[in-house]
């Protein structure tokens, strides 16, 4: 029988390697990896660009598409790009090229457009055979120095031509412009800066490596404005380690109208935020009604960014609304800060602010040194002809006659006046009209210029206190350009640290009116407009065999509390209620309340800081309000009355009781301290009063030293008030004594 598996040889007529499936799928896994990071998604510290961004400038730049010359298209361009420098999809290098021109997406564009290169809104650009571009001023301020020997080249991928290994970048393009990629197990984001800040740090950090560079960063400058909110002590922590985030909030402002009205006006919004994203994310809010506060949104932009928020009403309070806005929608977002870069040997490694711009300066140095050593070199080429055209004017009728008579006039040239190959060739070279003696001075004058140069770039070269003097000096320049006093230097993010959005309350959503409860017996329950009186006929209307049972005064921002008999308590919002022009609703198809369970009470969640809660077996406890609110339909269990017994009552306590009194249905009274009444979240409670048969029939709180009140029978209204309760004294779960002389007969105080 055959072996299942045969060990190949390795055999290269036929091309076939016997290796390990793991191993070799590792290395070319890893392969494609390090391509990956290192030829796609991370950028250069030095530069801050990426291999497309960098291949599009250097294609842009053989097209001599200076910001001074005419517009080209862009579809020059790609061609130029993905057939010469970079072999990936138009689309991709289209791509990367709009970014590099859209002004709300990089700081400092690197490209000026002409015609459509997608908008704010979130709309893609035109094609790119409709559109043309050109080099900006910064993008020049990038490569200055390619011409200078300022970097390295290196073959294009078919060896056909030659492309820089990087710019030299004379501006603080990975800082100032930022940069966002995603590698294989890696990813860099950077937020873009001002480039006046990063230029003042630079300079400072040349004079002192120690130096501080937050006393130069604030943070980041976004090209769409905005505000960064967290602490200088979180800026710091972010720059510090290269990873962290930035709150950044929108600019919103309070526009007040004629008669008292007002709304909201959004002319900035935060970094990387789709404005018609925005507006839909906030259009959502409104018809959703999770933002009840808000009527309206409306884009009235045209050149710059404008978008009103219209309020419910003239009386919602405008900080509860922009509070609201910032926690429900994009107008306050985070910006992460993760400063992955390739490092000078193109080593991924995540960098603080201070080592970005450390590594950057170094560059700058580098850059220097070679371009002034390029320049020394140019210097020494041209001595050395200046010297040979020096030799020729001085014996230029000599010259004229060996050019005259020698048939290899070069070989006879170099004997007789010791000239180099160089000097002989130059001078064969010249034109006739160039042979004037009256030349001699300025080629005299010009190498003296020329040697002069030269002696002050070999002491550069020489000194490094004088390189880093000439690099502030260039940088100073830079700075100059891109300065705060300048349009595109202005710093546009302000720097404002502020507390968090907080949760904002249901009540501050709805807007406070007064309204008048009314729960039927039947449990039918409406909301009239305004605090009606409660004797009215409108407030007495109820269907046939309908009858009254709770009606009070509260407003639309109320929170309302309905105790079932069972000791469930579920929460009514009361901006939620049916309105008062027909009978209104049955409760129970707000909330799980079973149609063969009674109600207890219904009260307002706010008319009291405690209540004091009891069953019909005369148990009870202290509750706080809040302890009693649902969050659900289903409601809370909060008394547990025992077999037999049912929640029989909820009275709120004010702030000044201290005392209980309790009567029960054998109208039996007692009085006693409400200290010696639990204080329970949920439960049974204690023991309020004792019955032999019978039941509690009602319990009040009360303040002692003011005595009880209960309201007289019959159509008077008066009061009658019990100032001498010590008869009724009594410790707690006492059976009681016959109630004062004219209590009510139906025992409810």
């Amino acid at each position: 029988m055959a072996s299942e598996t045969t060990d190949l040889p390795e055999n290269p007529e036929v091309g076939v390697l016997d290796a390990p499936f793991d191993s070799a799928l590792s290395e070319r896994y890893l392969v494609y990896a390090l391509s990956t990071i290192t030829a796609r998604s991370l950028p250069d510290v030095r530069d801050g660009l990426k291999p497309v961004h960098r291949r599009l400038l250097w294609a842009m730049r053989t097209l001599k598409m200076d910001p001074n010359s005419a517009y080209k298209k862009s579809a020059r361009v790609v061609g130029d790009v993905i057939g010469k420098y970079h072999p990936h999809g138009d689309a991709s290098v289209y791509d990367a090229m709009v970014r590099l021109a859209q002004d709300f997406s990089l700081r400092y564009p690197l490209v000026d457009g002409q015609g459509n290169f997608g908008n704010i809104d979130g709309d893609n650009a035109a094609a790119y055979r409709y559109t043309e571009a050109r080099l900006t001023q910064v993008a020049t301020d990038l490569m200055d120095g390619l011409d200078e020997d300022a970097v390295g080249y290196r073959p294009t991928y078919n060896g056909e031509d030659q492309e820089p290994e990087l710019m030299p970048g004379a501006f603080p393009n990975l800082l100032a412009n930022g940069a966002a990629g995603i590698a294989v197990g890696m990813a860099t984001s950077i937020p873009p800066h001002n480039a006046a800040e990063l230029l003042d740090a630079s300079i400072a950090l040349i004079d002192n490596p120690n130096a501080n560079v937050l006393d130069y960063v604030k943070g980041p400058d976004l090209p769409t404005g905005g505000a960064i909110v967290d602490s200088p002590a979180a800026i710091a922590e972010a720059y510090a380690t290269g990873r962290g985030s930035f709150r950044t909030r929108a600019k919103i402002e309070r526009v007040n109208e004629k008669g008292g009205g007002w709304h909201l006006v959004v002319t900035e919004i935060p970094y990387g935020v789709s404005k018609g994203k925005l507006i839909e994310g906030i259009a959502d809010l409104v018809n959703d009604k999770r933002l009840p506060i808000l009527a309206d949104v409306r884009d009235e932009s045209a050149e710059d960014l404008r978008i009103v928020l219209e309020p419910r009403s003239r009386t919602v309070d405008s900080d509860t609304l922009t509070e609201s806005l910032y926690r429900l929608s994009d107008l306050e977002t985070r910006i992460p800060l993760n400063l992955n870069v390739l490092d000078a040997t193109r080593t991924p490694r995540v960098m603080s602010l201070k080592e970005a711009l450390q590594s950057w300066i170094d560059h700058q140095f580098i850059v220097l040194r070679r371009r002034s050593q390029h320049r020394l070199d140019k210097i020494a080429d041209r001595l050395e002809l200046l010297d040979g055209y020096i030799i020729a004017y001085l014996n230029l009728d000599r010259v004229i006659e060996i050019i005259r008579t020698e048939d290899e006039p070069k070989p006879v040239m170099i004997a007789e006046f010791e000239l180099t190959d160089r000097q002989a060739e130059a001078i064969l070279n010249m034109r006739l009209r160039s042979l004037r003696k009256l030349e001699e001075m300025e080629l005299r004058k010009e190498r003296e210029g020329l040697e002069k140069e030269k002696g002050e770039l070999e002491l550069l070269l020489s000194s490094d206190a004088r390189q880093r003097t000439r690099l502030k000096r260039d940088l100073g320049k830079v700075r100059d350009r891109y300065g705060p006093e300048t349009a595109l230097g202005r710093r546009r993010t302000l720097i404002e640290e502020a507390a968090p959005a907080r949760e904002i309350p249901l009540e501050a959503m709805i807007e406070r009116e007064p309204i008048t409860v009314i729960l039927s017996q039947r449990g039918w329950i409406r909301a009239m407009k305004g605090h009606v009186e409660l004797a009215s006929a409108d407030a007495m209307k109820f269907k046939e065999g309908d009858g009254p049972r709770f009606a009070f005064h509260a407003q639309t921002t109320d929170k309302l509390l309905l105790a079932a008999e069972t000791g469930r308590f579920y929460t009514l919002a009361a901006d939620k209620l049916p309105g008062g022009r027909g009978f209104g609703e049955p409760v129970r198809l707000m909330i799980d309340l079973d149609g063969e369970v009674g109600i207890a009470a219904l009260l307002r969640a706010s008319e009291a800081e405690k209540l004091l809660v009891a069953a019909s077996d005369g148990r009870g406890f202290v509750l706080k309000a809040t302890d009693a609110i649902a969050e659900t339909r289903k409601g809370k269990a909060v008394v547990t009355p025992r077999a037999g017994a049912k929640l029989k009552i909820v009275r709120p306590i004010a702030g000044e009781d201290d005392y209980v009194a309790a009567i029960g249905d054998n109208r039996k009274m007692l009085v006693f301290p409400l200290s010696e009444v639990a204080e329970l979240a949920k439960g049974q409670g204690v023991q309020l009063q004792r019955y032999r048969d019978g039941g509690l029939s009602d319990a009040i709180t009360f303040k002692f030293a003011e005595g009880l009140s209960w309201a007289m029978g019959g159509e008077s209204g008066r009061t009658r008030t019990e100032t001498d309760l010590q008869p009724w004294r009594t410790a707690r779960g006492a059976a009681g004594r016959m109630p004062p002389t004219g209590f009510p007969r139906d025992n409810r105080f």
